[in-house]
């Protein structure tokens, strides 16, 4: 695909630490908005007993996704509390009894030849399956495509083209036949008969593993990825596999294709074969400000400040706490947000790697037209939202943006590009709502 930069990788903090399962919460933080769409709705109250997998949150729209009890305990509160995302959002506190009990609605589904297309996608929405590599569309919703857009392709991305992370990494490597298995079921589900697991080139041991187990299996063919970011976008991934361009304003789908995330896969493949809904993920808690990195199996809901002191805490003073990598994640304000489906990574930089640099003028290099993945003109977009000109942002395609970061990351003059994109976004899509 055309542009794209070459970051530091930094994956030597964690690319061999093996997954290791944190210890279980004192207190969990449920949000009933974890993923795009309409929020759940709290289907318990305080002093509810809870268990392990048991639904919280009921979504009554199509497009959401209900959510789960990662604990088992006595639900101590409802109310708004800060999210990762910037924004407070009601939430469910459970407080741990120290037992983990299981629900008893839990129970495995079996084999995948007994199941239909449309009872693997009820197993995916009722477990609150979304995508894991930090957009949150319900599964559910991209397994149900309309009628009239033909799908012919999956594609799951192994790329993790962030700097830093490697929660996907490791568990291709670790888990991959539960991955395979959870590709099968989505497979069947959308009713394709070809898949394709894009892996970079920067992780030969886990192309080669998924290559050796699937010697046999023709419908799904892993493929070697150039290391380049943003190889792990959408559009750029199918581009890379198929050839197929998604055009302006359009859907993978419009082109054939799904794509899912190997987290996602993973969820799918352990809902369907324990039954245990989405109450866990693989996070890196990684950077030069941790004492101790590591890849953690945490609970959804955990604190980010739980994780980081089981990596041993702080490595001195902090310059900044970022959820995800260094390109598109989010800079925490508060410690004690909690770990959501979407959370791959937390990233501790020091003081000295997160100091601000003074904006310059723009000297017209056009540097970030050229690594624009998108072919978009950002520096222009930039401008336009800088003066609050939301028609003209509109007009030259800010909505294409996929907030990669590419530009700013480019930038000589060190301008806020990405971020003066995504205010237009917002400002251009509430425009529409309203009218």
């Amino acid at each position: 695909f055309k542009g794209g930069v070459h970051p530091p990788s930094c994956k030597e903090f964690t690319n061999n630490k093996a997954i290791e399962a944190a210890s279980i919460p004192d207190i969990v933080i449920i949000p009933m908005q974890q993923h795009i769409g309409a929020p759940c709705e709290p289907i318990v109250n305080v002093k509810a007993k809870v268990k392990k997998g048991q639904k919280v949150g009921e979504g009554k729209a199509f497009v959401s996704s209900p959510v789960h009890s990662s604990i088992s305990g006595e639900v101590i509160a409802i109310e708004s509390r800060p999210h990762p995302s910037g924004d407070k959002v009601l939430s469910v506190v459970i407080k741990s009894d120290g037992q983990d009990e299981i629900y008893e609605g839990i129970n495995t589904f079996g084999d995948i030849t007994a199941l239909s297309p449309e009872e693997i996608k009820k197993i995916i929405r009722e477990s609150g399956i979304v995508g894991m590599g930090g957009a949150g569309f319900p599964t559910q919703v991209k397994l149900s495509p309309p009628p009239e857009k033909d799908i012919d392709t999956l594609i799951i991305n192994g790329a993790e083209c962030e700097s830093y992370l490697t929660a996907d990494y490791r568990i291709m490597l670790e888990l991959t036949d539960e991955i395979i298995f959870g590709i099968k079921a989505v497979i069947k589900a959308l009713g394709v008969k070809k898949a394709y697991i894009g892996i970079e080139d920067n992780k030969p041991d886990a192309y080669q593993k998924f290559r050796d187990r699937l010697a046999d299996k023709g419908n799904i063919e892993v493929v070697s990825l150039k290391t380049k970011y943003p190889q792990g976008g959408e559009k750029q991934l199918i581009y890379s596999i198929t050839g197929r361009e998604v055009p302006s304003g359009g859907l993978p789908m419009d082109v054939g294709v799904v794509v899912q995330n190997v987290g996602t896969i993973l969820a799918v493949s352990n809902a369907i074969k324990t039954g245990m809904p989405l109450i866990d993920r693989v996070v890196t808690v990684t950077g030069s400000g941790v004492k101790e990195p590591k890849n953690l199996l945490a609970r959804i809901g955990t604190p980010f400040s739980d994780l980081i002191e089981l990596c041993g805490g702080f490595n001195g003073d902090p310059g900044k706490v970022i959820m995800g990598g260094p390109m598109m994640g989010l800079a925490q304000k508060d410690l004690n947000v909690p770990v959501v489906k979407g959370t791959s990574g937390i990233l501790v930089l020091t003081k000295e790697e997160a100091k601000h640099f003074e904006e310059g003028p723009c000297i017209k290099c056009a540097r970030c037209v050229d690594m624009c993945p998108i072919s978009l003109l950002p520096t222009r977009i930039a401008h336009f939202s800088k003066m609050e000109m939301w028609d003209e942002a509109e007009e030259y395609n800010a909505l294409d943006c996929i907030e990669c970061g590419c530009c700013s990351y480019i930038c000589p003059a060190k301008i806020p590009l990405v971020q003066r994109i995504r205010i237009a976004k917002s400002e251009i899509m509430a425009r529409r709502k309203k009218k």
